[in-house]
């Protein structure tokens, strides 16, 4: 495990754009699992940066998203379609038939989640995949239970989840309450994982999820078993592990 501390925003964006687009230019044709949420906008914005000034290409790139809200139409404003196309999609030379996120209108959902990890297997891995975490510990959708699904599925949004997600709609009552996610397997799967956290309301939640048991009442423990994670925190959501990690 790397654990990385940034004293300012724009390091920390740098760092985030620095690994993927080094990964891209020394592998043309690499598969990424993207995340979506607040902390990775300027990860993004930095890398459409890179891009425009001509450093990196996406043409030859797969990406995978982590999930999908169930029963938002793909144009919906809050969609991860709409983010991914707002924040990255539109704006680098990624192939959209290589844009690949879970279909949350799927007719058959059961189906929609074999099929998104059967195309994960025939072009995977992922050789790296970006995550957030959530308040409750949870990574991609995959919330604490007390056993965790290896591929994708359909997941129930707890309900902590729900309202950390709220501020994102008009009311609270728009938010979804399922999202097909996935799964805690599939992600560990990638031969790189980058766990990228902002904020002092996270502090208390990367310790667990560093330092804590590994146990399914936090997904986001189970990074600790994988070979090659690399965690960029700020300030204020490392101060809870700060000068453990050398």
């Amino acid at each position: 495990m790397n654990v990385l501390t940034f004293d300012s925003q724009e390091k920390f964006n740098e760092a985030g754009a620095n690994i993927i687009t080094s990964l891209v230019q020394t592998n043309p044709h690499a598969v990424l699992g993207l995340a979506t949420g607040g902390t990775p906008v300027g990860i993004y914005e930095q890398i459409v940066k890179d891009y425009k000034r001509g450093l990196v290409s996406f043409r030859g790139i797969t990406s995978f998203n982590l999930d999908e809200y169930v029963g938002l139409p793909s144009n919906h404003s809050e969609s991860y379609r709409t983010y991914m196309q707002e924040h990255l999609f539109d704006h680098v030379d990624l192939q959209p038939e290589q844009t690949h996120i879970p279909n949350g209108n799927a007719p058959d959902p059961e189906a929609e989640c074999r099929s998104y990890d059967e195309l994960i297997e025939r072009v995977g891995p992922i050789d790296l995949q970006l995550l957030g975490i959530g308040h409750n510990g949870h990574i991609g959708f995959n919330e604490p239970a007390h056993a965790l699904l290896r591929g994708t599925h359909i997941v129930e949004l707890a309900e902590e989840t729900r309202k950390a997600n709220a501020r994102f709609f008009d009311q609270p009552a728009q938010v979804p309450r399922q999202a097909i996610t996935m799964g805690v397997g599939t992600i560990l799967q990638a031969k790189m994982i980058v766990l990228a956290v902002r904020g002092a309301d996270k502090a208390e939640i990367v310790h667990r999820a560093l330092i804590g048991p590994i146990t399914t009442e936090c997904p986001a423990s189970l990074l600790q078993t994988h070979p090659h994670l690399v965690v960029l925190l700020d300030e204020a959501a490392g101060k809870q592990v700060k000068g453990l990690f050398k």
